[in-house]
């Protein structure tokens, strides 16, 4: 559920197709965000699950699968 949620907020920032996004997906390398969209995307995962990320946290992030773990454990 995470995952998909995740996924249309991805595509609608970048513009992408959701089927292409995996948790193995790179936000830089393979979707080519910019500083400003990874945190755009943040702000549309806050929005949407109702959490709030912290700034030390989100940086770190790297791969879709990281931004549904910390979704997950966010949510705990």
């Amino acid at each position: 559920m995470e995952l998909e949620k995740l996924q249309e907020v991805i595509a609608e920032v970048l513009n992408v197709d959701p089927r292409e996004i995996t948790e193995k997906t790179t936000f830089l390398e393979d979707l080519g965000a910019d500083s400003l969209d990874v945190y755009q995307i943040i702000m549309g995962i806050e929005d949407a699950f109702q959490i709030e990320i912290p700034a030390e946290k989100a940086e770190r992030i790297t791969t879709v699968g990281e931004a549904v773990e910390l979704i997950r454990s966010s949510r705990e």
